[in-house]
């Protein structure tokens, strides 16, 4: 599936959107890294744990909240709408009309993560892309925003396009 858009200018271009599959193993990269983050954390609040146990507890489900949403919030901001996961698997979250993502977009597609998420492994929001025409979960209907698969851009070799010549005086003082 794909997405046209035209732009003010009068050009047009494609752009092929991300499938249920393929965000699917990205949100698998994304909960693997939250783990490891909650692991640490974890570790961390053991510490304070042994001091005060209440405290520790308080601690440990403050991080739990803000690595669970705040992971996906700060590198789809800091990355352009990249997570790790979307990296690995060459995704990225856009505006809907192909601009650039907004902070409102991002803060709102992340927090309808609770929602999509219910009851158990992305229910709402797997069932809500696969009936939608642009694969949107409702995180992205409400801000707004698609998720497309970015094109691997190859560099072409330019010493094939002349064998025979080269770029140096060297052989020639």
């Amino acid at each position: 599936r794909s997405l046209n858009i035209r732009t003010p200018e009068g050009v047009e271009f494609s752009l092929h959107l991300a499938g249920p599959i393929t965000r699917f193993l990205a949100w698998l990269i994304d909960a693997a890294c939250i783990w490891a983050a909650l692991s640490v954390a974890g570790a961390v609040v053991r510490i304070f744990g042994a001091i005060n146990a209440d405290f520790g507890m308080a601690l440990y489900t403050l991080l739990t909240f803000l690595i669970s949403i705040g992971y996906a919030m700060l590198l789809e901001w800091v990355w352009h709408g990249q997570t790790i996961g979307k990296r690995i698997m060459q995704l990225r979250v856009m505006d809907r009309r192909g601009l650039k993502l907004q902070l409102p977009q991002v803060i709102v597609r992340n927090l309808l993560r609770v929602v999509d998420s219910l009851p158990l492994f992305y229910m709402v929001g797997g069932i809500t892309s696969l009936f939608n025409s642009k694969a949107q979960r409702l995180g992205d209907l409400a801000a707004h925003t698609i998720v497309v698969r970015t094109p691997k851009i190859d560099l072409p070799d330019i010493d094939k396009l002349f064998p025979d010549k080269f770029n140096s005086l060297l052989d020639y003082p």
